[in-house]
């Protein structure tokens, strides 16, 4: 069993009720979880039942309106803009199914994004970059812009963008949702060796099955709310 101190994530009576006019809006009912260094682990779930909005707070791009979001022990309802904003960038690996690249960047370009932000030489991220994209199955590929991409490529250069800076966790929100079944399949099993060989932290967003299937961790959501958690032996 893993010790308390690998705890990287806890989401402690987390509620999050949005407004829409004069309507309270319920997103999240008191959500808990913790969430472990290097699990591979999926958050569940029909439509509106969360998740998103569960991997949002953990991300810091949104807050509690009740409860406490805790990422390696701090609040982030506690930091300032400043704090989020360097939490995100050093931190957190963020996955979104539109793959978000910027479209006048090159592959290289996109995924070195993190690293100048946090000001690391040239020469160093260069063959930091490098190697990541050969690692996500993009060598030689590094000069292509996003149109000159498949979509897969384009969420490798995703992943290889959210895994950059070696974060503490990566956030995934439905990966799989814009490509066909073989290339869905091809980045789980990225993802999954990120996983085992780097010790990469993933929470996924997730209706796939696919994906479900590789998890090892399966948190099911119904109503804003953890309704089972199961871990696969």
């Amino acid at each position: 069993m893993s010790s308390e101190s690998e705890v990287i994530v806890k989401l402690e009576g987390v509620e999050k009720i949005y407004k829409q006019g004069m309507i309270d809006v319920p997103a999240l009912r008191g959500m808990d979880l913790e969430v472990r260094r290097g699990e591979f682990m999926a958050l569940t779930g029909p439509s509106g039942s969360g998740k998103t909005t569960a991997l949002n707070i953990i991300g810091g791009l949104d807050k509690p309106t009740r409860g406490k979001a805790l990422v390696e022990g701090h609040d982030l309802a506690e930091m300032s803009r400043g704090q989020l904003s360097s939490m995100r960038r050093d931190k957190i690996g963020f996955v979104f199914q539109a793959y978000n690249l910027v479209p006048v960047l090159t592959a290289f370009e996109n995924a070195e994004m993190v690293l100048r932000l946090q000001g690391m030489p040239s020469d160093e991220r260069r063959e930091t970059v490098m190697k990541l994209l050969a690692d996500v199955g993009l060598e030689g590929m590094e000069h292509r812009r996003p149109a000159e991409m498949s979509g897969g490529q384009q969420q490798r250069v995703a992943i290889a963008r959210a895994i950059a800076s070696n974060p503490l966790v990566t956030l995934a929100d439905e990966p799989t949702a814009n490509v066909d079944s073989a290339t869905a399949e091809l980045l789980l099993t990225l993802m999954e060796r990120l996983n085992l060989e780097r010790n990469v932290t993933f929470i996924f967003s997730t209706h796939d099955p696919r994906v479900m299937a590789r998890a090892r961790r399966i948190v099911h959501m119904v109503d804003g709310k953890v309704e089972s958690d199961e871990t696969k032996n």
